[in-house]
């Protein structure tokens, strides 16, 4: 029983030196709450194209990549990359597919204030073929000035970019002669012979191009001028469709065919969680950072169109690759450790001073009981010895007792028992003195009434 008293106070002592501390760190803890992140949600929703398009099948591959790591990802088909982009503005969607140039950062824009939206690469060329009936070579777009061309659908991003390139030929695009026909409507009005040419933004092993490719009596414009329209159009690129590749039997085509090609990017709202930002990237690498029919392996994604700022992630993403936890850990786990770590950093860079003086704080609330006692003692002391009154002196043991009594009252933990006792052989120290002085005094009494 008394070894379990007294724990119990020892136990009383550490509690009343680690309330400070518990109380510190309680606020540390608050305050660096308010820098975490919320768990990110297991739900996000991407805006595509047309099902038949190569962007609804690159999201169902990313939608597998994020299925096994916990987070649902919602694909929508859309009419384009304009709607695509009007439904990131109104917080219809998380993320989207946007074809490169179709909405361009106007010139002089604040860096410092890049818009509502963010990029996180492009994944993808995306050629943009002229295909064309007639003998007569065409290498230059003005050649088809006055001619029927099919031009994509309103609000496709098909029909911005031929828009533009045509305009830079002074071509208007007001013009009657600009058809509303997209993909294989294209195709098919070009075969009957109902236009002159078509606009096709889609890879070479689409069904339409292929199509288009093998359909006698049509040709594919090779752009003479690709190096002046990549300085015009900074978000274009030049490719080259080899000679024969189609056909090496029928030498399709018969020449090297110089092509211009936009970006498949991916662009999110600035609001969409870091750690889903990520594990995009990371789908982005896995599904298109293959070797391709114009592009190398590893060639994306990749920061090229610049009509978005880069992501804070993706910046860092292509620095330095995937966040460290993530390499190693399940994708939930990371996120808890990376919020874990952000509160427990401050605390114990916080706590590290705190617990180093936690000993001394704790050793002296025990002795400042003890020091209270000598105090009292070292005045009764000085008293006794300045201002010694044999008549006092039966206050002065009163008040010796009373100081005993105290310290024979205190409860401290047995490792400070030491100062105990010392104390109260202090006290029977300055008990002798004062038997002394009375001894003194008897004496000198007895020796005046023999004289």
């Amino acid at each position: 029983m008394e070894r379990l008293r007294a724990r119990l106070i020892a136990l009383r002592f550490m509690l009343a030196t680690a309330w400070p501390i518990i109380l510190v760190t309680a606020v540390g803890l608050v305050v660096a709450y308010q820098f975490v992140a919320p768990e990110p949600p297991r739900r996000i929703t991407i805006s595509t194209g047309s099902e038949a398009g190569a962007y609804h099948a690159y999201a169902q591959r990313y939608a597998a990549v994020l299925a096994s790591k916990g987070i649902t990802l919602d694909i929508r088909s859309s009419a384009g990359s304009y709607e695509n982009v009007r439904r990131l503005e109104n917080g219809e969607a998380d993320v989207a597919f946007v074809q490169g140039g179709v909405v361009a950062r106007p010139a002089g824009a604040d860096e410092d204030e890049p818009g509502p939206l963010r990029s996180l690469g492009s994944v993808a060329y995306e050629p943009v073929w002229v295909f064309y009936r007639g003998e007569a070579r065409v290498d230059k777009l003005y050649h088809l000035d006055g001619r029927r061309i099919a031009v994509g659908e309103d609000g496709s991003g098909i029909r911005g970019l031929a828009l533009q390139l045509l305009a830079a030929n002074d071509i208007k695009s007001d013009s009657r002669n600009l058809l509303p026909l997209t993909g294989l409507s294209a195709a098919e009005a070009l075969q009957r012979e109902e236009i002159d040419a078509a606009f096709i933004v889609a890879a070479q092993e689409a069904p339409v191009v292929q199509v288009m490719l093998r359909s006698p009596g049509l040709r594919v414009v090779s752009f003479s001028q690709a190096d002046a329209y990549l300085r015009l159009f900074p978000f274009l690129s030049k490719i080259v469709l080899p000679r024969g590749v189609v056909n090496l039997v029928r030498d399709l085509p018969p020449r090297d065919t110089v092509l211009l090609a936009t970006t498949a990017n991916v662009i999110v709202r600035e609001d969409l969680h870091p750690a889903l930002a990520s594990l995009l990237l990371q789908a982005m690498t896995e599904v298109n950072g293959k070797g391709g029919f114009f592009q190398r392996a590893g060639e994306f994604p990749a920061y090229r169109d610049r009509s978005f700022a880069l992501s804070p992630e993706a910046e860092r993403y292509y620095k330095s690759g995937p966040p460290f936890l993530q390499r190693y850990l399940p994708f939930w786990v990371a996120v808890l450790v990376e919020r874990l770590f952000v509160m427990i950093l401050p605390l114990v860079m916080l706590l590290l001073p705190l617990l180093k003086f936690a000993p001394s704080i704790y050793s002296w609330r025990v002795r400042s009981k003890i020091i209270r006692c000598y105090g009292d003692l070292k005045l009764l002391e000085s008293d006794l010895r300045q201002h010694d009154d044999p008549a006092r002196h039966d206050e002065y043991a009163r008040k010796l007792q009373a100081i005993e009594d105290t310290a024979s009252t205190l409860k401290i933990p047995l490792a400070f028992s030491d100062l105990l006792y010392t104390l109260r052989e202090h006290i029977n120290l300055v008990r002798d003195e004062l038997r002394n002085l009375g001894a003194r005094k008897d004496k000198n009494e007895n020796g005046d009434d023999k004289q």
